[in-house]
């Protein structure tokens, strides 16, 4: 009997071994599948992370681009409205370089019929002058006269431009 009970005492010793270590394959294999699970959470996570960042620097970049869109843009409308204020600060200065231009020529015409005149009593108190001489410098005098005439008047329309 001694002999029956040490036997099956090592028959369950023996089974107890064998159920212990089925226990730790199955506690084994659920650990292998718990990891892989936490692998692939972890994996998922960092996947998203990078998704994340790429998004992040996609964004940053199109606002980038449009900073400099942007900036380009307002350097163009400066530009163009430097151009135009070039463009009139040159016409105000035509405008007055003509008005000057325009005073002279009527002043010069001035001095013309002033000499002519002079000239024209000269000869006519010496009685140089024959009378077709006469004629021909009052002809000149009254030609000077109609060019300050139109002088005068495009002075007059110069000067009402430039207010």
């Amino acid at each position: 009997m001694k002999k029956c009970i040490l036997s099956v005492f090592a028959l369950l010793l023996f089974t107890a071994n064998i159920c212990a270590q089925e226990g730790e394959q199955a506690k084994d294999s659920l650990q292998i599948a718990q990891e892989k699970y936490e692998a692939q959470a972890e994996e998922l996570k960092r996947a998203k992370e990078a998704e994340k960042a790429r998004k992040r620097a996609e964004k940053d970049r199109k606002q980038a681009e449009k900073e400099i869109r942007k900036a380009e843009k307002e350097r163009k409308r400066e530009e163009k409205a430097r151009k135009a204020a070039d463009k009139e600060e040159k016409k105000r200065l035509k405008l007055a370089n003509n008005i000057t231009s325009t005073q002279n020529g009527i002043e010069k015409d001035r001095i013309k019929i002033s000499k002519l005149e002079s000239k024209l009593a000269k000869g006519r108190s010496k009685g140089k002058l024959s009378p077709v001489d006469e004629m021909e410098i009052e002809q000149k005098i009254n030609k000077l006269n109609l060019r300050i005439a139109k002088g005068k008047e495009k002075l007059a329309k110069l000067e009402s431009m430039q207010q």
